[in-house]
């Protein structure tokens, strides 16, 4: 999410990565299955010392007195374990650059049990790790490499009225994994999200870091194959969710480049399952997600071992204006196979008469059709409310700028960002979710461990 106005950062959040920036785990065995029925529960095989930073005790402190925040409070001393109720969505990237090998140390250390890798493919038809496929420019350090010229579209500066000053185009730029081959991508440098819309030259553009986010560890990312991403999170004791992103090319993919067969849905579908076979990873560690209900209907069909646990991302909540959820619509998917739904947070959340957080129709619904829920994504945001004029005593609900998409059918009830422990709470004890994604996957960890998920 890209912000353009910028914000102080603040000081636990370089506290936090330093608690954070720690060694490598020490690898353990990853083949503990667990029944998607079974619930949350911590993996007794790992050897981490996890540490969820301070982020979550600031969270608690901004909590109204209550129930929660006492509960929360009490287990503030207490010794963290890895739940896999915890997903660390591409990693850690509230302050590492997504979808890199720093990210997901970050995440496991944070006690996530299942971390994210959202695949693409290369133009060798290499699967790699990276949010979308033409979003290097925004992710990496390209535009100021070699491989620029490999961008279907060229840096564009922003363009600036003459008279008034005001921006009449957006600085822009399009870079594609499907343009490199894998050890082209290898080479360059995993970066914080984002993008500077006002700039004139190359690194202006690159300087465009949402706020609440941090470039303090922004040094480099190591960036990883799909493959190599297995060997690591599986390494750190952690589970897998990867995540088949939808191509941004026409398919079947041309290779007219190398002469070999061109690369259709099905084989990028099939590919991303391979690579979890041959590296012996048992399906009931692996949560295969996708926005694209064709690919978890042809793992129903092809894989149907790893479709148990297969995950149908839904944004049709904020993508589809006319979209009501209906019982019949969900029994219908649980009909094609699919086992696991996962929408944004504000799709499982709405507030009552009372202005008290609960279950969503959505919710209600997919559970009475027999559906688990996912939810994300935690901590993609910036503070829930935000000063006026920076540091008076008014704050606003500001849609967008302050950090509100993922919490936009409880607006109305934000009193400061300790909303955001009161919806995962609701999330976890009524909905019944059976994870949650979050940037900051220390959070739901140390929600988890409090609230006995084991």
């Amino acid at each position: 999410m890209n912000a353009d106005r910028r914000q102080p950062k603040t000081a636990w959040l370089a506290a936090a990565a330093v608690a954070l920036a720690v060694a490598s785990a020490e690898a353990s065995d990853p083949s503990e299955a667990r029944d998607r029925h079974s619930g949350p529960r911590v993996n007794q095989k790992r050897s981490l010392n996890v540490q969820v930073g301070p982020r979550p005790y600031y969270l608690v402190e901004s909590l109204a007195d209550g129930p929660l925040k006492k509960k929360l409070e009490s287990c503030a001393d207490m010794d963290f374990r890895p739940t896999k109720f915890a997903i660390g969505h591409r990693g850690a990237p509230l302050q590492f650059p997504e979808n890199t090998v720093e990210s997901y140390r970050a995440a496991a250390r944070m006690g996530a049990g299942v971390i994210e890798c959202d695949v693409t493919f290369t133009r060798d038809k290499e699967l790699v790790c990276r949010h979308a496929q033409c979003d290097l420019h925004l992710t990496t350090n390209i535009l100021v490499t070699d491989l620029a010229d490999t961008c279907v579209e060229p840096f564009a500066p922003a363009l600036f009225d003459a008279d008034s000053g005001e921006r009449t185009r957006a600085a822009s730029a399009r870079c594609c994994t499907s343009d490199v081959t894998l050890a082209q991508f290898k080479s360059l440098c995993g970066r914080m999200d984002g993008s500077n819309p006002d700039a004139t030259s190359v690194y202006e553009y690159m300087a465009g870091t949402p706020a609440f986010r941090t470039d303090l560890y922004d040094t480099c990312g190591t960036l990883l194959s799909h493959a190599e991403s297995i060997a690591l999170i599986g390494g750190l004791g952690a589970g897998f969710t990867p995540e088949l992103k939808a191509p941004e090319i026409e398919m079947p993919f041309d290779s007219d480049r190398d002469g070999s067969p061109d690369y259709s849905r099905e084989d990028y579908a099939q590919q991303l399952i391979d690579e979890y076979k041959a590296a012996g990873i048992p399906p009931g560690e692996v949560w295969p997600q996708s926005f694209d209900l064709p690919a978890l209907r042809y793992w129903v069909d092809k894989e149907p071992a790893f479709a148990k646990q297969a995950v149908l991302l839904d944004a049709r909540s904020y993508t589809e204006a006319a979209f009501e959820p209906s019982l019949a619509d969900f029994e219908r998917l649980a009909a094609a196979g699919v086992n696991i739904v996962a929408p944004a947070l504000f799709a499982l959340v709405e507030l009552d008469g009372a202005n008290r957080i609960v279950p969503s129709r959505y919710a209600k619904l997919a559970r009475a059709a027999g559906l688990d829920i996912i939810a994300w994504s935690l901590e993609r945001s910036g503070r829930l409310l935000e000063d006026v004029k920076g540091g008076g005593p008014t704050s606003v609900r500001k849609e967008g700028a302050g950090g509100t998409f993922f919490y936009r059918t409880t607006l109305d009830a934000i009193e400061g960002d300790g909303h955001l422990l009161e919806t995962l709470h609701v999330l976890a004890s009524q909905v019944g979710v059976i994870g949650v994604f979050s940037d900051w996957p220390g959070t739901v960890t140390y929600y988890a461990n409090c609230m006995g998920f084991e």
